[in-house]
């Protein structure tokens, strides 16, 4: 069970928090003791504070993070979890399809960033947690934007670290596999075979399954604690060692 101290008195805001991923980072948090504020485009029922905000838009950001600072009086911690996919190849994307997923992935980390960075610099315990992938890592095939886009978040992550640092402000990546969340069942009900899509996408992570949000957000909360007072700059990845493992198949 969490410690319901660990994050008491600080506030937290968690991008892309109303669903899946986003909204287990936003509960285990708050079960650490953090105030939640989830920014994203839909409520999606959460319990937290939300406030309605478009990643792609820095006015719409600004206005968000300063609402939230207002209302909570102060902002120690950023998840930037908030994405959006594209499938296919180099070939299959247009510019726009680019515009708008690194609009959104990338810049979008930019945006929040610049716009809590004030709040960050008077907090004792400030620290921003972007949300990577394992095809920042891997190649995956049909995967050539989205992976593009994280990419630059593993590189844009290191980046803010040494920028940052002398500031108090810690910055670190989480890496997941492939989640068992909303975004991902309905990639699988749309194949022509999704329960043969299932077996392929857990067979493909060397544990056998589909990654947790739960197992996800327990990385997170490791980063953002105070407790990591001395880990910045990294990446953890939680895909059932995806990334560095190379079984024998399975007989």
């Amino acid at each position: 069970m969490p410690d319901a101290t660990e994050f008491e008195g600080l506030v937290a805001i968690v991008t892309g928090g109303a669903q899946g991923i986003g909204a287990a980072i936003a509960d285990r948090l708050a079960a650490g003791g953090a105030t939640v504020a989830v920014l994203d485009l839909n409520d999606g029922g959460s319990e937290h504070l939300w406030v309605r905000a478009d990643l792609g838009d820095d006015a719409s950001v600004q206005a968000a993070v300063t609402e939230v600072a207002e209302r909570l009086g102060r902002i120690d911690i950023v998840v930037n979890n908030a994405a959006i996919s594209s499938i296919g190849t180099v070939v299959d994307n247009s510019d726009e399809d680019w515009a708008r997923v690194l609009s959104v992935n990338v810049t979008g980390i930019a945006r929040v960033a610049r716009a809590a960075m004030p709040h960050l610099l008077d907090s004792p315990a400030a620290s921003i947690v972007n949300l990577g992938s394992i095809a920042a890592t891997a190649g995956l095939p049909q995967r050539a934007l989205y992976s593009a886009a994280k990419g630059a978040v593993l590189g844009l992550t290191r980046a803010m670290a040494a920028d940052h640092l002398a500031e108090g402000i810690r910055v670190n990546c989480v890496n997941p596999g492939t989640a068992d969340t909303p975004w991902v069942a309905r990639l699988m009900d749309a194949a022509d075979d999704p329960t043969a899509e299932r077996a392929a996408l857990e067979a493909r992570q060397p544990h056998g399954r589909l990654v947790r949000p739960e197992e996800i957000a327990d990385a997170v909360a490791y980063l953002a604690s105070p407790r990591s007072g001395s880990t910045t700059g990294t990446a953890i990845a939680v895909d059932g060692g995806m990334q560095e493992l190379r079984l024998r198949p399975r007989s």
